[in-house]
């Protein structure tokens, strides 16, 4: 996401990097190609011209023009500017109240909403709620299937709709069987329209005065850009949102919608939906994703990440093989499976600072090649796991044909794994003198 940008926005401050001093007519220079990179980007030409003007403000000041770090200061100021318009501090769910609360999801057609609410049904799991699924979309009928599926994968229950039943009383049923169950937040997964009609906002404004809930929170397409801004601002007209969540980031290079959101509305993002799999659901840092933006990386979220992808004994166990000099293909296997939890290895990158653009393509790993990793491993015995060397000619031809690879493909994976253990060797051998550092610490 922001890819185009991300690398508009570097090569402007590249150039002034490469001056020592900088004059107010240098600086008005690279605002106009900072405001050019922001229209590209499709964010509302309003708020882009209000953006300049608020940067203009400072950067052709002592701050920047007497600093002994003119281009840092101006990138300074660009980073503070783009936290502010993405609404400054990090937005929480109000989940305060007697229980049940309910969280009420809406949107048009198509926006993401029903895997939208499992993936925070799954979230708000994860930090000990008690979530209940309400399929109220009974205009599209796969979506009660789809919700019920996707309810079972994550181990939340959902709310017997029956197709034909009214939105409104389905709502109202869902709430009163939650408080009788003992679940304290509902999740209700409203009909969603190619467009906003008065039959829709009707309906919508029917299930708010019936399950009087917390939050509203517009579910919105990235990708549509503008068009995402104008839908917040006529659902926040009609319901009052307390908050937007913005879907398919992931395959949006340009960033409009999420830049011109808050500006706009004045309603804050809540989550960033950045692909299918039901944990891919990110809070919102105004913070982080200006740092994104400019290619500072996000290191915090990827610690997070980390956090919650990997088990702490499984770490501590994996540390104790690491300093024995016993790291198996089945240690090897687990890692690649934790890391995926994570997310895709690209996603991943992307939160380290300094690689963008050029700097990424030459380290994007290929997706494919992983998931043949993980299967030739499993292809093995778990003797040849344990001890790769007994793995002979005919053991890989087999390893090959169970796994639907090629010899040559076992005998990379072997040849890597080999390599991988003489590192680990090393660094366990200068390890000795002093203390082992691993990446991530867990309390």
């Amino acid at each position: 996401m922001f890819e185009r940008l991300s690398d508009k926005l570097a090569a402007v401050f590249k150039k002034l990097k490469g001056r020592g001093t900088l004059n107010e007519e240098q600086v008005n220079e690279a605002l106009r190609e900072v405001r050019l990179a922001l229209l590209e980007a499709d964010v509302n030409y309003k708020v882009t011209k209000a953006f300049i003007e608020r940067i203009r403000s400072r950067a052709v000041g002592e701050e920047v023009l007497k600093s002994l770090t003119p281009a840092q200061q101006v990138i300074k100021i660009v980073h503070e500017g783009l936290t502010g318009l993405l609404g400054g501090e990090s937005p929480k769910l109000d989940l305060g109240g007697r229980p049940p609360i309910a969280i009420m999801l809406v949107g048009l057609q198509g926006s993401g909403k029903t895997t939208t609410a499992a993936k925070l049904a799954k979230r708000l799991k994860s930090q000990g709620r008690q979530p209940y699924l309400v399929p109220a979309d009974v205009q599209r009928p796969a979506a009660i299937d789809q919700l019920k599926k996707l309810g079972a994968d994550i181990n939340v229950d959902v709310y017997p709709t029956q197709p034909g039943q009214n939105p409104v009383d389905i709502s109202a049923a869902a709430m009163e069987a939650a408080y009788a169950q003992g679940y304290d937040t509902v999740i209700l997964d409203t009909a969603g329209r190619l467009h906003i009609d008065a039959p829709l906002m009707a309906e919508l404004k029917a299930i708010k005065e019936k399950t009087d809930p917390n939050e509203i929170l517009l579910v919105a397409d990235a990708m549509t850009g503008q068009d995402a801004v104008q839908v917040a601002d006529r659902f926040h007209d009609l319901l009052h949102l307390t908050g937007v969540i913005l879907t398919k980031m992931e395959g949006d290079a340009r960033g409009g919608a999420a830049l011109s959101m808050r500006e706009v509305t004045g309603k804050p993002i809540k989550f960033l939906g950045v692909g299918e799999k039901l944990d891919a659901l990110e809070p919102f840092h105004p913070d982080r994703l200006a740092s994104r933006i400019l290619g500072m990386g996000d290191v915090l979220t990827l610690i997070e990440k980390a956090q919650e992808a990997f088990d702490v004994e499984q770490v501590q166990a994996l540390e104790r093989k690491l300093r024995k000099e016993a790291f198996t293909l089945e240690d090897f296997r687990d890692q690649l499976r934790q890391i995926k939890k994570m997310g895709t290895i690209e996603q991943l990158l992307n939160l380290i600072p300094g690689l963008k653009g050029k700097a990424l393509q030459n380290l994007r790993p290929d997706e494919k090649e992983l998931k043949k990793t993980e299967a030739i491993i499993d292809s093995m015995t778990p003797g040849e796991r344990a001890e790769y060397r007994v793995i002979d000619g005919s053991r890989r031809r087999r390893i090959a044909r169970g796994s639907g690879t090629s010899v040559q493909d076992v005998n990379r994976l072997l040849k890597n794994f080999t390599a991988t253990q003489q590192m680990i060797k090393q660094m366990t051998q200068s390890g000795k003198k002093g203390k082992m550092r691993f990446p991530f610490k867990f309390s």
